[in-house]
């Protein structure tokens, strides 16, 4: 365990200017659902952009796993009005999504979408936007969103981002870029660079800034660091470890685990003042810890029981509760935001590192992945995936998933290699 935790922590790091990335992330669906809804995202009128507002849309939408947007179109009208429904029907078309674009003097786009039921033969949702061309893909991931939530009644997650640790070579040495990019990889945008591993990265829940884990002192610093610009702030460089930085849900505070008092445990810093709460005292190692949505508890890892396993701390009554007694192995805990269900590193027997997912309600288990060698499972802000780091061959790449399992997909890098990814809210 105690060398699992140094992998945990073990980071060296230098702070990289703000600057666009090399490459983005690719996509290849490895599994897709049967049952999926069929929709049209029809191309839109006077659409005359390298990447289609209709190419962004139909992909957010797939990768949901929900819907199978379709490239048959019998007619291509650009308002709900001209419409005729029998065509879409005739199809099992059972959405149509049409929609135009207005440049106006100003350099300004105004993009105009409406969603429609071919069964309902009515229009769903209509609106409008003025943006600036460096907008096109937010307001494409944002009109996404917005069919989503109306068609499932969940809140899209097409509009967040992954941050994630890139592993690449420079001058024949090997470098670490901690990067942002679009939840569908496109957009990359480097944070940091450093020649030592980054590790244990973590978005504040208003999803302006990271924590993570320095060395460049000397010994290991929790720091945090601004996405839209150089700044950062040092917080927490106590003796000894200095590790797994998470924010609380009210963005006021920090759970870390430290060892300036003897053994690894883990404690509450609140950012502002610096105070300091020691939460759990065990003669184990108490590590990685992730606060539940109502900030009123945390999972955590402990090797208290003989071996890891995750672990709930009530923090009014500090009670623990063990979670995980499903195999020999289960760590780097991450609580759903919708609070019902915990993603961890699992390992039922021999060496195969899985991801997995546990009920909370029911104490059900199950395992997602069938790769030998997962790690970082991370929630999407609407609950209803996981992004993960796994390898393809000898190649690093994230992996993301359905908590069905019905769709999955993998983003591997146009160079390098990828880990360490974490969901923004």
């Amino acid at each position: 365990m105690l060398s699992y935790l140094r992998l945990i922590i073990g980071v060296v790091l230098s702070l990289h200017i703000l600057s666009v990335a090399h490459a983005d992330l690719t996509i290849d669906i490895v599994k897709s659902s049967t049952n999926s809804t069929p929709i049209a995202i029809v191309p839109f009128s006077n659409d005359t952009a390298t990447e289609s507002l209709d190419s962004i849309i139909s992909a957010d939408l797939a990768r949901s796993g929900l819907f199978n947007p379709s490239k048959n179109f019998p007619e291509r009208p650009s308002t709900s009005n001209e419409i005729q429904f029998g065509l879409w029907q005739a199809l099992n078309l059972d959405y149509v999504v049409v929609g135009k674009v207005t440049p106006d003097a100003n350099n300004q786009l105004t993009i105009q979408y409406e969603l429609s039921s071919s069964l309902q033969q009515k229009r769903l949702l209509g609106e409008s936007m003025t943006i600036p061309p460096t907008r096109w893909r937010e307001a494409a991931h944002f009109i996404s969103d917005r069919i989503f939530k109306q068609l499932t009644g969940i809140d899209g997650s097409f509009s967040s981002r992954i941050a994630y640790v890139l592993q690449y070579k420079k001058n024949n040495s090997l470098f670490y870029r901690l990067e942002v990019a679009d939840a569908d990889g496109r957009q990359p945008i480097n944070i940091l660079e450093t020649s030592e591993p980054i590790l244990s990265p973590h978005w504040s829940p208003n999803g302006k800034q990271i924590a993570y884990v320095s060395f460049e002192s000397g010994k290991p610093a929790i720091y945090l660091q601004d996405i839209n610009s150089p700044q950062r702030q040092l917080i927490a460089s106590f003796k000894g470890l200095n590790g797994a930085p998470a924010w609380s849900p009210d963005g006021t505070k920090l759970a870390m685990t430290l060892s300036h008092e003897g053994n690894p445990e883990i404690y509450i810093l609140e950012i502002a003042n610096k105070k300091l709460t020691r939460v759990t005292n065990h003669y184990a190692i108490d590590t990685e810890a992730r606060w539940f949505p109502d900030g009123r508890a945390l999972l955590f890892t402990s090797d208290r029981g003989g071996s890891p396993q995750l672990y709930r701390l009530d923090l009014a009554t500090q009670t623990v509760k063990r979670l995980t007694f499903d195999g020999a192995f289960n760590a780097r805990g991450s609580v759903s935001p919708n609070g019902k269900y915990i993603a961890m590193v699992h390992r039922r027997s021999g060496q195969n590192y899985q991801i997995a997912i546990q009920d909370l309600q029911t104490g059900g288990l199950t395992t997602l992945t069938d790769t030998p060698l997962d790690e970082s499972p991370s929630f999407a802000p609407n609950s209803q995936m996981i992004v993960y780091a796994t390898r393809q061959g000898n190649k690093g790449i994230l992996g993301i998933m359905s908590l069905d399992g019905r769709f999955k997909l993998q983003l591997p890098a146009n160079e390098g290699q990828v880990r360490e990814p974490t969901w923004s809210p």
